[in-house]
């Protein structure tokens, strides 16, 4: 079947089975290896994505319900040439050990900035808490999600889920 989706803001038309899973049609038809595969019962988040601005676990979302929608997948959260805050902070705290888990964390704090862009350290805790991370690197997540937390300048919570 003939599917059309948003991805990134780009218009993708895809001969596919709807229910295929999301993250395999981002990563084998399209191209975009960023999200990755963890688990494949949603329950890491490695492969999380936005959908119309939600976060959603890729490997477990048949293709079909997000027709229609609008996808953010990691390499849609950097915008004209240059990282997203959030990103920049990753790099500056030291994040990223193996990387596995890196593009499903970013989606989950970047969704968590839209939504509230001064939280507490409780709440990014519990935001975070659906995305784990083999190496242990929490404590500088927390950290690089802080660093941008409020920083209106740095972070445009409208253009997250937007493709840009």
């Amino acid at each position: 079947m003939t599917l059309s989706l948003t991805v990134n803001g780009e218009q993708r038309s895809l001969e596919i089975e709807g229910d295929t899973p999301l993250l395999w049609v981002l990563r084998d038809e399209l191209g975009l290896k960023g999200t990755k595969f963890g688990c494949g019962v949603g329950l890491c988040g490695a492969c999380t994505v936005h959908l119309n601005g939600q976060p959603v676990r890729s490997c477990s979302t048949p293709v079909e319900s997000a027709v229609d929608g609008n996808i953010t997948t990691i390499e849609g959260l950097a915008g004209n040439g240059q990282l997203h805050a959030l990103q920049e902070a990753w790099i500056a705290q030291g994040v990223p050990q193996c990387g596995y888990c890196q593009s499903g964390q970013l989606m989950s704090a970047a969704h968590l900035l839209a939504t509230n862009p001064t939280p507490a350290r409780n709440d990014i805790v519990a935001a975070m808490t659906g995305n784990l991370c083999r190496c242990g690197t929490y404590s500088r997540i927390i950290a690089a999600v802080e660093s941008v937390a409020g920083d209106s300048l740095a972070y445009d919570a409208a253009a997250v889920g937007e493709g840009h």
